[in-house]
């Protein structure tokens, strides 16, 4: 355990938690010559994130610059596949880009979030910072009753620590922001449950099953009632150098109206005739389940306080709409606006909100906000189209690729005639399928 710090020790900010959204506005802040104090209630950062996927490195490469290529990555993403399964079957795209395989991979990434987050935490104290682990925030300290926050108390002896503003980057379980007031707590529908297992391979295993280099990586993203059950949300795999993150991730929402627990529902996609052959054997090295927040714009709280910012997954900054699932890059960009906005407003002395309205207003102007606001309409979307999108569709078109490939003495036209028009009835015949393509057209815009 690090040793508490001195209480007569000035600090210009505390941040709670030292995830990618935390050590991304502790490295800002420390660059810019404010004496930062980086919380971690871990033994280490990252140990008790759950991640483990894809990371999107633009703004880390600002960040640290030529330090990055010393950054624990495990693979470069080379390729990314998306499958729909039926109970039984799957219909699959795969994209493999040849710029993908050249520097700087389109800065996606396959990372372990424990060596990860530790390394990147390490950036933010080399530049300045203080870092204390084993060390849980249990309420925030305001100046009187309802006054700006002005600390955090925590639940080390004597555990009060003060400081002018502090950064809640405390992830989905925004406890603290919640019992301050600062947010209100996720509904169901906002929030998925995600279950992951990573088992160890050989790491020819790996390279073969996928058909990878030694350091191109792949994705696969399943959807559909052989995936999650027909519930709002999907399966996943990820390839690291020899190990494979194998999960599902689904709403609370549904979560509650299925009997089956997530580590149940895990090992029914695992034992899928598509999914089976790509994870069977391995050794199983780490079991974890998380809340993600998946409320879209709507469910952003307000991000500036007297004393206070969110960031990251607390402040629900979260993209799934079954295309791209981005959180890694819109926690570390709001981290670093707000570790911009807590350093204006040191230089003026002036720590209310608005002082701090810096931070959402250049998150609002960057692609996160763009992003988010773009595709707000997804989560009631996909809870409308359930049973069309996770159970009909896939269905369907499985029958279809039957009938269109199917080998007899009848004409290719005849097969695919069937085929196109057992798609059209499963969308509603032709004014469902235009209604349809009339929806589904923001998903591609």
């Amino acid at each position: 355990m690090t040793e508490t710090p001195n209480y007569d020790d000035h600090f210009d900010a505390i941040v709670v938690g030292a995830g990618l959204a935390g050590s991304a506005a502790a490295l800002t802040m420390a660059q810019e010559d404010l004496e930062v104090l980086l919380l971690e209630r871990g033994a280490s950062p990252g140990s008790k994130n759950v991640f483990g996927g894809t990371m999107f490195t633009p703004r880390v490469r600002d960040l640290v610059g030529e330090d990055f290529e010393d950054a624990p990555t495990e693979r470069y993403l080379g390729r990314k596949q998306f499958s729909l399964l039926s109970p039984e079957d799957e219909t699959a795209v795969s994209v493999r880009p040849s710029a993908w395989q050249d520097p700087p991979h389109n800065d996606t990434h396959m990372v372990l979030r424990g060596d990860f987050d530790e390394w990147f935490a390490d950036q933010a104290v080399e530049a300045g910072a203080t870092l204390l682990t084993e060390t849980t925030v249990t309420d925030v300290i305001r100046e009187g009753e309802d006054g700006p926050i002005v600390g955090v108390e925590t639940d080390r002896p004597d555990g009060a620590i003060r400081a002018p503003v502090v950064v809640l980057a405390e992830g989905g379980n925004s406890l603290v922001s919640e019992a301050a007031g600062l947010k209100e707590p996720d509904k169901r529908q906002e929030v998925a449950i995600g279950a992951k297992e990573v088992r160890k391979y050989d790491r020819e295993t790996i390279e073969d099953r996928f058909g990878l280099g030694e350091k191109d990586g792949a994705s696969h993203h399943y959807f559909g009632e052989g995936a999650c059950g027909g519930a709002v949300g999907g399966g996943f795999i990820y390839t690291n150098k020899n190990t494979l993150a194998i999960g599902v991730a689904y709403t609370i929402s549904d979560a509650v109206e299925d009997p089956r627990k997530p580590d149940e529902l895990l090992d029914d996609f695992k034992q899928h005739p598509a999914v089976a052959p790509l994870v069977k054997g391995g050794r199983l090295v780490e079991y974890s389940a998380k809340a993600i927040p998946e409320g879209g714009a709507s469910a952003v709280p307000d991000l500036a306080h007297d004393g206070a910012v969110i960031v990251g997954d607390a402040a629900s900054l979260v993209l799934n709409n079954g295309i791209h699932l981005e959180g890694t890059n819109m926690a570390i960009e709001s981290g670093y606006w707000a570790g911009k906005a807590v350093a204006e407003a040191a230089a003026a002395g002036q720590y209310d909100a608005t002082a701090l309205q810096a931070y959402p207003e250049n998150l609002e102007d960057s692609f996160v906000m763009e992003n988010l606001e773009h595709y707000d309409w997804f989560g009631d979307f996909a809870h409308d189209e359930k049973q069309f999108l996770f159970k009909e569709l896939p269905k369907a078109l499985t029958e279809a690729e039957l009938e269109f490939f199917k080998q007899d003495r009848e004409p290719k036209e005849t097969h695919a005639k069937r085929a196109k028009n057992m798609v059209i009835r499963a969308l509603g015949g032709w004014t469902g399928a235009a209604k349809r393509a009339w929806k589904y057209r923001k998903l591609l815009s």
